[in-house]
């Protein structure tokens, strides 16, 4: 991965969270890290 691509990538993920607290109040984000918690807790139970 190059510099601007790593760099595009993170300004298209931080617009995406400042469009979600724009417009849904972070529900979209709270959504996504909840179910990033539930496929940890999925992963750490077959380990």
């Amino acid at each position: 991965m190059t510099n601007p691509i790593a760099v595009f990538l993170v300004l298209l993920i931080l617009t995406g969270l400042g469009a979600d607290l724009l417009f849904n109040n972070g529900d979209a984000t709270l959504v996504i890290v909840r179910k990033f918690f539930d496929l940890i807790e999925w992963v750490a139970f077959w380990r």
